[in-house]
């Protein structure tokens, strides 16, 4: 293998994490288990990283408990505690020369799009300290009787907020900031794939712990494996489990959690479609279509893999989509001039050969990419692949590869297409293009799914998103994530006494 250039070795951010982060403040853990941080450039393990224990696990669990309980952060205004998802913002912008590498390491996004990330999350923090200011926690209702209940709206309690590796600092925004807005004390667990990030976050936590802007107790921050994680959302003492991960893995926690009827949010996978009507100006399918399926490198719910053409137009089409997916930007992730980088792990690329393989056994036909890129003797990378002649019963079609896979699809018609689109387990995310806009809104409310676009691949997290199907439970993003984080309890009081 040749000599590989990377500045790892010298960023501050990228380093051994010796303990666990607990109720605030990070301390010894009652274990001596570690995992390895590998670089998916150089596939050269750059950290190790203290993993937590079921005991960690039980005591971030009581701490969050006993915090909550007291009623220190909770009983806070909605304002004040927002003002405190301001000053986690600001710091986290403070941070990003640690940040932005960091997600060249646990993601394999080149660096130019690491820093596009950590410029958004600051603003999703800032978000959800908007809405926070916003929202009403208590209403007073007349009744028929003349009497009066307030509906007010109080913290889920403990939360147990469970991340995946492919987004771990954006993902905190969608659960931690709204779970600390509404009140609630968390206990984050993040992938172990994916584990600097959250201990960046974790240190500005233990900043403003410190500093005595966020009560003892209210927050930890671990990292775990799955057994380890599974004692967590079976602890008796959470109240709200939400997940963002694999549609697999969701149906776990849910059965799990479903043993005590804990509360569940889940944001899981998904199998996007992207309907290209026969009137949709190529430009426009050009612009959004392929970054919008290969973003980072496929791995990501929300990318668009099926892409339905008409029998009509599918020539033209995909001669198009072949030189756009072709030419998108492939290579060393701290070039600034490409886009698209190696998958984050070695059995992350296996999985997705396995997929391409799978498609060629059904009868499809790669005609763009299947392989590792030439010139390129390490790093875990997959060409965008596109695959034509799917039919939307192969595997290919129907499961989630999280990898840059494109499956295109053929249909008769308008009403052909909308049935492929719909006919999945899946509902997260998806596209229509077509030059009438007005059609395409009519198009788009056929479709079961989440979130969907028209002539574009709009990502917008400052609004709800989340899941139809098996794509989820809940939302994620506006006034919608934030009530996620709320029980609604009515007080009935009568009518005053008459003279």
């Amino acid at each position: 293998m040749t000599t590989i250039e990377t500045p790892t070795d010298s960023m501050p951010g990228i380093a051994d994490r010796e303990q666990v982060f607990i109720g605030g403040e990070w301390v010894e853990s009652t274990g001596d288990e570690w995992i390895d941080l590998v670089d998916p450039w150089t596939e050269r393990n750059v950290a190790r990283i203290r993993t937590a224990t079921e005991e960690d696990v039980a005591l971030a669990v009581n701490a969050a408990r006993t915090s909550f309980d007291s009623g220190e952060w909770a009983s806070k205004s909605m304002a004040e505690r927002a003002d405190v998802i301001d000053k986690i913002a600001d710091r986290l912008e403070a941070r990003a020369e640690e940040l932005v590498p960091i997600g060249v390491v646990e993601v394999g996004i080149p660096v130019v799009v690491s820093t596009m990330t950590q410029q958004m999350v600051g603003g999703l923090f800032r978000a959800v300290a908007a809405e926070a200011r916003n929202f009403e926690t208590r209403e007073d209702r007349t009744r028929g009787d003349g009497g009066v209940s307030r509906i007010l709206k109080e913290p889920t309690g403990v939360v147990a907020a469970i991340i995946p590796w492919n987004g771990p600092i954006g993902t905190v925004a969608f659960k931690v900031a709204p779970a600390l807005a509404a009140g609630c004390s968390v206990v984050l667990k993040t992938a172990p794939e994916a584990p600097l990030s959250t201990s960046v976050f974790a240190d500005i936590l233990g900043e403003l712990t410190a500093e005595g802007l966020i009560p003892r107790g209210v927050i930890s921050v671990l990292c775990a494996d799955r057994e380890v994680s599974e004692s967590l959302v079976t602890n008796p003492e959470v109240d709200h489990i939400t997940f963002t991960g694999s549609t697999l893995a969701g149906r776990r926690i849910m059965a799990l959690a479903a043993e005590r009827v804990a509360k569940v949010s889940l944001e899981l996978g998904g199998k996007s479609a992207a309907i290209i009507l026969d009137d949709a100006d190529i430009n426009d399918v050009l612009q959004s279509l392929p970054m919008g399926g290969c973003m980072q490198s496929g791995q990501a719910c929300i990318a668009l893999t099926r892409v339905l053409v008409s029998n009509k137009r599918h020539d033209e089409l995909v001669d198009a989509l072949k030189a756009a997916y072709g030419g998108i930007p492939m290579g060393n992730p701290w070039e600034q001039t490409n886009f698209l980088g190696p998958l984050a792990m070695e059995r992350q690329r296996d999985r997705v050969e396995s997929y391409i393989a799978s498609a060629k056994e059904d009868g499809a036909t790669v005609i763009l990419g299947g392989g590792r890129p030439a010139g390129i003797d390490h790093g875990y990378f997959i060409e965008p692949t596109l695959i034509d002649g799917v039919r939307n019963d192969m595997k290919v079609a129907q499961e989630e590869v999280f990898g840059p896979v494109i499956s295109i699809i053929t249909y008769e018609d308008e009403a052909d297409a909308i049935a492929i689109a719909n006919d999945s387990i899946y509902g997260l995310s998806g596209a229509v293009y077509t030059t009438d806009l007005d059609h395409g809104f009519e198009v788009a409310q056929k479709i079961r799914t989440g979130t969907i676009s028209v002539n574009a691949a709009i990502i917008d997290f400052t609004l709800p998103f989340g899941g139809y199907k098996q794509s989820g439970i809940g939302r994620e993003g506006g006034v919608e994530g934030l009530e996620e984080f709320f029980e609604i309890k009515t007080v009935h009081m009568p009518a005053p006494a008459a003279d």
